[in-house]
């Protein structure tokens, strides 16, 4: 094998090696920006959610306190049961 066919090699396997580092590197730079942005829009979203979920079982408790009122409301307007079959002696 002479001199140059061995720089030659060489070479070769130096630009494979620095190609495939520097490939390497630079996706793990894009899943790291990635998973940053995910974690950012998931906060975002949770703190949405959770909000929305205050605001709606607040509301849920208050219709259910107007349903209990409305119950009482409307026995009181009724008033006992009725009788249809009167017994006579």
């Amino acid at each position: 094998m002479t001199t140059e066919t061995l720089t030659i090699i060489l070479s070769a396997i130096g630009i494979v090696l620095t190609l495939g580092t520097s490939l390497f590197a630079a996706g793990a730079w894009m899943i790291h920006r990635i998973d940053d942005r995910i974690d950012a829009v998931d906060e975002k979203l949770s703190s949405r959610i959770d909000a929305v979920d205050e605001k709606l079982s607040s509301r849920i408790d208050a219709v259910a306190a107007d349903v209990t009122d409305l119950k009482i409301s409307v026995a009181r307007l009724e008033g006992p049961p009725r009788r249809l079959l009167t017994t006579s002696r």
